[in-house]
């Protein structure tokens, strides 16, 4: 099936020749066309330009985009959506004073999800995780990664990336999956934290590798979770079953996390909110994709990340929304990147990049998603009419979209 985009006020993020990043100077420039079309077949992108040069061609559906921009869809590459049930007294008790910590030391928090979740049958966490995936698709999200790490025993693991892998079955969004066993130390381990890592190790990594079950690795590096020895066997382990790592790092504390992700290549380094001059010169160069959540730490009402230090110095950046339980029940990307203009103080092209070609980066998928290019995956978003892409981020509480194209076709 063919669809022809006519009279798009402006089509943005066009790269004619295919890039995995942008870092630096780079990502304040975003390549557009003023008065374009965009031509799909099936699911794939095929052809640009202005409406001056557009060929004469036949095709099956034909839309108009007066007055709106058309945008390659969001990339949310850092995303626990798969849980059970809710943490809305947790909301409330730190209104009322309590820390995020406070809450996790007094059984609350990931533990908190991952006793829902294992009361929980396997059919009902697919259908509460289904109607999240449904509302992100809309909002414009076309690739999402979704973690495990609610689970914390062999079976709750297995089955949280079992939904994920059934959800990626069953929708056209593009799915990719995270092993994090390595989210928080289980009661019953408490006090034997050897033993959970060679749970992890020993019997949750084998049992994942030969159902191919996840594609990346991931570890909560922080004081009072997984400290940076610790993380750095997740990763070698990891690794060794054929997943890359990808790790949250440096959300409260400062702990050397940066520094061992870059040590194992992680495919991304995610949150970021404590960033020391030493974090940011050791991740100068490498593979590794910072990712920042603003909307974590509008919720949390912690520090954002330092993203004009981090650009200034040549870095990439990536934006996702975090979305779970406890610290982000949000996955509105457009959310992320309002915040991301109006508290990290991104420019609008820049947060458009880190959500769009560096999100797809975070997840391995900057080939074929993230940009406008010939032979990428056709998934858009088309905005209402307005007055330029600046409204985007400007409107920040106004649901400026009019339709998702996902894999080609219009989502209803």
């Amino acid at each position: 099936m063919t669809t022809l985009i006519v009279n798009i006020k402006e089509l943005l993020q066009v790269r004619e020749n295919s890039i995995l990043k942008v870092s630096g100077v780079e990502m304040a420039v975003l390549p557009t066309i003023k008065n374009a079309f965009l031509l799909l077949t099936d699911d794939i992108i095929i052809d640009f330009g202005s409406m001056d040069d557009l060929p004469k061609i036949t095709v099956d559906t034909t839309i108009d985009a007066a007055g709106k921009m058309v945008l390659p869809s969001w990339c949310d590459s850092h995303t626990h959506i798969v849980y059970a049930g809710n943490r809305e007294q947790e909301f409330v008790d730190r209104i009322n004073g309590m820390t995020y910590e406070e809450i996790a030391n007094r059984g609350g928090g990931i533990l908190n999800s991952a006793k829902k979740l294992n009361e929980t049958s396997e059919e009902d966490l697919y259908n509460q995780s289904k109607e999240r995936l449904e509302e992100i698709m809309l909002l414009g999200t076309g690739a999402v990664e979704i973690k495990s790490g609610y689970g914390l025993t062999v079976e709750g693991e297995l089955k949280m990336l079992r939904v994920i892998q059934q959800l990626s079955k069953n929708y056209p969004i593009t799915i990719k999956a995270t092993f994090l066993g390595a989210h928080a130390f289980p009661t019953v381990f408490k006090e034997n934290k050897k033993g959970y890592l060679d749970l992890i190790i020993n019997e949750m990594l084998p049992e994942i590798a030969k159902n191919k079950l996840a594609d990346f690795v991931d570890a909560f590096c922080e004081t009072g979770y997984f400290s940076v020895e610790e993380t750095e066997q997740i990763m070698e382990a990891g690794i060794r079953f054929g997943l890359k790592p990808k790790i949250h790092v440096n959300q409260f504390n400062s702990i050397g996390g940066i520094q061992a992700g870059v040590k194992f290549n992680a495919l991304s380094v995610d949150h970021l909110e404590i960033m020391n001059p030493e974090d940011i010169e050791v991740l100068k160069g490498t593979e590794t994709m910072p990712v920042a959540l603003p909307s974590c730490s509008y919720f949390l009402s912690i520090p954002y990340t330092p993203a004009r230090e981090m650009i200034s110095a040549g870095l990439p950046l990536a934006l996702a929304t975090d979305f779970n339980p406890g610290s982000t029940p949000s996955g509105n990307m457009n959310l992320v990147v309002a915040t991301a203009c109006i508290k990290m103080k991104m420019t609008p092209e820049e947060a458009i990049n880190a959500a769009t070609i560096n999100g797809a980066y975070a997840m391995g998928i900057s080939q074929t998603h993230g940009s406008i290019t010939k032979g990428k995956k056709a998934n858009l978003i088309i905005t209402k009419p307005i007055p330029s892409y600046y409204q985007l981020p400007y409107a920040f509480g106004s649901n400026l979209i009019d339709s998702v194209i996902l894999n080609g076709k219009v989502l209803n």
